[in-house]
């Protein structure tokens, strides 16, 4: 698969998370416009695992300076990343993007 194409596979997953949100609390309403605010397109991003591992992984959130939201196209799912001197570190808070968003 193609970057494009695998960028156009993640745009659509969460376009279906943001539609298939409750967005009917002030708790859910706000939790969504955070994370719509803070979306951005797709980009490739090598992210740190514990072990030393590296892997290629896909930015969708831009960070507020301590935590952003990726894509691990192995695993098929989102995780939450901290900051690190050496770029993202997965600290294992894995599951739909907006849930990893919310979980800080």
């Amino acid at each position: 698969m193609t970057d494009t194409a695998l960028a156009r596979e993640i745009d659509a997953l969460l376009d279906a998370e943001e539609a298939a949100w409750d967005g009917s609390t002030s708790q859910g309403a706000g939790t969504l416009a955070a994370f719509r605010e803070h979306r951005r397109p797709p980009r490739p991003v090598t992210v740190n695992f514990s072990g030393g591992i590296t892997q290629t992984c896909w930015s969708v959130t831009r960070t507020n300076g301590t935590y952003r939201v990726i894509y691990l196209p192995t695993a098929g799912y989102f995780s939450l990343c901290v900051e690190s001197d050496f770029g993202p570190l997965d600290i294992g808070v894995h599951g739909p993007a907006i849930d990893c968003f919310g979980s800080v």
